[in-house]
């Protein structure tokens, strides 16, 4: 295997704008969002409408055109290296690939509680982190495969969850033609609410979040000049559409208030579908195909973010151990396997103080999403200021309306990116986090430790 140290192999062509498209739709389409966004309430509605346009739109043209601006292996990482160096880069990308290590634990509960409500109720919640330790596993061996392979894993992810969003949205208009809506959908319900709703909004912009993580990539894409900006463009819409319409059709079933934040899903379906046997079975098929989106969702993720930690440790900006990469395939093996076993170890940890599936997941998640978005201050920043001292370098896609709309654009995306940050550590109603909080000094800490260290060998 090649290490840091040594020439990195050539790495192999196989996504095309179709697998981009899906890749992009598997990392950011997440069913967990969607309860997430439901338990708020019809509120929800304005909040995925106002944040589409203010968030999700600007931050998706600014990841097209540094996508296919600069195609460079690492993504994020490379990006910020342009405009910043190298430790602002690897201060980037150790957040970027933490978030995923502890991430993904959370995301293999919400696989291991629905399983327990298909196929074994009794099940332990010691049983159900040996299942998600079980999949923390399969995912790096899926790591470790080359990128034409392994890319099935969120293409395939991504059509179930497309068809899995289509019958909550058709099951859902079905059903109020019976029952009526459980949440009313009108101008005063759906005003929203600057005190409970706030502590929703981090979540409904971390499932915004993803678009630049095909990037990470560059060096597998058949033309990333060409694919970057289209795959964003039609994920984007995709995306948009599904939220809205998914977040709809479940506050048709389900009062908010009773949305189970992770069995949810299962619940709405069952309600959708009834209790005929037919109904039964299409119910445990649906149910089956989610297990399959929240692995790949996790693979997805894995896939992107440990290609961009092996780019810095080829830098020497991390561990060497990250640089390590399969001799013929070019594969992440140092990070991969890094992210297994830091995903292990906060699965273990994590189950022993928490007390429920929901409460682990929730726990998981609030630390988790305050890592993932920091980096992506460095990104935005990196993309103002490459377009002030590299004006001229070519850019197949280039948001339209000069310098000052793209720095209002990206200064509006940083304001709430900071906002969601912040009401993640601070809760109103709830006050200080400070589990979360004290977790994350110690991240970025133990990270600045790392990278110093790395930068001196």
């Amino acid at each position: 295997m090649s290490t840091a140290t040594t020439e990195p192999v050539k790495h192999l062509k196989a996504l095309g704008s179709k697998d981009m498209v899906l890749f992009t739709v598997s990392a950011i389409l997440l069913l967990d969002t969607l309860a997430a966004a439901a338990s708020l309430g019809a509120s929800s509605i304005f909040w995925w409408v106002f944040l589409s346009v203010c968030f999700l739109a600007p931050f998706a043209l600014i990841c097209a055109e540094m996508g296919c601006a600069y195609p460079e292996q690492g993504g994020i990482y490379a990006w910020v290296k342009n405009a910043f160096g190298g430790r602002w880069a690897s201060r980037a990308t150790w957040g970027y690939w933490v978030n995923t290590a502890v991430w993904m634990p959370a995301i293999f509960i919400l696989f291991a509680a629905i399983f327990k409500q298909l196929f074994y109720p009794e099940l332990s919640l010691n049983g159900q982190i040996l299942i998600c330790v079980l999949l923390t596993w399969v995912s790096v061996f899926v790591n470790v495969i080359t990128l034409n392979i392994g890319k099935w894993v969120p293409n395939i992810g991504a059509i179930l969850k497309i068809i899995i969003f289509l019958v909550i949205i058709l099951g859902a208009y079905f059903y109020t033609q019976d029952h009526g809506m459980a949440n009313p959908l009108t101008f005063d319900t759906m005003k929203p609410d600057f005190t409970i709703s706030l502590q929703y909004v981090p979540y409904i912009i971390y499932g915004m979040l993803g678009f630049e993580l095909v990037s990470a990539s560059s060096e597998e894409m058949n033309n990333p000049g060409r694919d970057v900006p289209r795959a964003i463009l039609i994920s984007s819409l995709i995306m948009t559409a599904l939220y809205i319409l998914g977040t709809i059709a479940v506050l048709a079933a389900i009062p908010s208030g009773e949305v189970n934040l992770v069995e949810g899903l299962m619940d709405t379906l069952a309600l959708f579908l009834g209790d005929s046997e037919l109904g039964k079975a299409a119910v445990l098929i649906l149910g089956v195909a989610a297990l399959y989106t929240f692995f790949s969702n996790a693979v997805t993720w894995s896939l992107g973010c440990n290609r961009a930690a092996a780019q810095a440790a080829l830098d020497g900006e991390l561990p060497a151990l990250f640089g390590i990469e399969h001799p013929s395939r070019g594969t992440p093996v140092g990070a991969a396997v890094a992210t297994g076993v830091v995903s292990t170890v906060t699965l273990l940890l994590y189950g022993f103080m928490s007390g429920s599936n929901e409460e682990l997941f929730w726990s998981l998640f609030a630390f988790s999403a305050v890592i993932f978005l920091l980096p992506y201050q460095g990104m935005l920043l990196a993309f103002v200021k490459m377009r002030r001292v590299d004006a001229d370098h070519p850019r197949p896609f280039k948001i339209p309306g000069g310098v000052w709309v793209a720095k209002l654009l990206a200064y509006l995306c940083m304001l709430i990116l900071i906002s969601s940050i912040v009401l993640l550590i601070y809760v109103p109603g709830t006050g200080m986090q400070w589990p979360v909080f004290i977790g994350v000094v110690i991240t970025l800490v133990v990270g600045e430790l790392i990278i110093r260290r790395s930068e001196s060998h």
